[in-house]
Order: structure tokens, then C-alpha cells, then sequence
């Protein structure tokens, strides 16, 4: 009888748990598999070292990865817009803390990724080691 008790008790655990991987299920945004690592000592990075700044990597993910400093820790969002369909307006512009889609003028936090619209940003994951920021889906 305890051993069942026990085991009920137990059980809402095993659903309580997380893999701490982003949500990254959006309709107008395919999944692509990549690496990229960010050397934030390269001048080009270097900006990444003190919070709240952003830079944009072209070329990994659907539209490019930006790259945002919160503080505690890093964001790594894709470029494109998420609410849109892919076309030559649907690329991300950094303002400050936040991106803007250029098709439809919606703004999007970098610290949660979250613009009030269906589909947040899309987001992936990030490692820091050192200097070296690696950014993978």
C-alpha cells in the first residue's frame, strides 16, 4: 500500500519535467539544422560583451540570428519575421532592446521574444564558453 501511495506521489514528476528547448513549431518558418560560434573577442562581436546589445549574423537559419546580451545570460532569435511569410520585407531590423518586421512594423522583445502577435520569435539555443557564444538548432 505504501509502495502505490508512493508511486502516485511520484508520478506528477514525470510531467513536471522540461527539456528546456525552445518552442520553435511556426508555419511560415521552416526548421534548418546549424552551428555557428561567435568569438566575442573579434571586433565585430565585441559588442556582445556588455548587456542589452545585439548584433545580426547573416547567413545561418532562415533569415540570419540575432544575437542579443540580456544581462544574465544570451538570446538567440532568427531574423525573420515570424507572423509573416517569407519575402524580401521579412527581415528583422534591431532597435535597441527589440527587432521590428519591416512587412508589418510589429516589434518583438529581445529579452523574451514576444511581440504580441500569434507566433513569437523564433529562438535557439545558446551555450556560452569563454569568450565563444555558440548558437545551434
Amino acid at each position: 500500500m505504501k509502495k502505490r501511495l508512493l508511486l502516485l506521489l511520484m508520478l506528477p514528476l514525470l510531467w513536471a519535467c522540461s527539456n528546456n528547448s525552445p518552442n520553435t513549431n511556426n508555419p511560415y518558418l521552416p526548421n534548418y539544422t546549424f552551428t555557428i560560434d561567435i568569438n566575442t573577442n573579434l571586433p565585430a562581436y565585441s559588442s556582445l560583451k556588455f548587456p542589452s546589445n545585439a548584433i545580426y549574423y547573416p547567413g545561418e537559419g532562415v533569415k540570419g540570428i540575432i544575437v542579443f546580451n540580456t544581462g544574465s545570460g544570451y538570446n538567440a532569435f532568427d531574423a525573420a519575421c515570424p507572423n509573416q511569410t517569407l519575402s524580401s520585407c521579412s527581415t528583422m531590423t534591431i532597435k535597441g532592446i527589440n527587432v521590428i518586421c519591416a512587412c508589418d512594423s510589429a516589434e518583438y522583445s529581445l529579452f523574451t521574444g514576444q511581440g504580441g502577435l500569434q507566433y513569437p520569435l523564433k529562438q535557439y539555443r545558446v551555450e556560452v564558453n569563454g569568450a565563444v557564444i555558440r548558437v545551434y538548432n
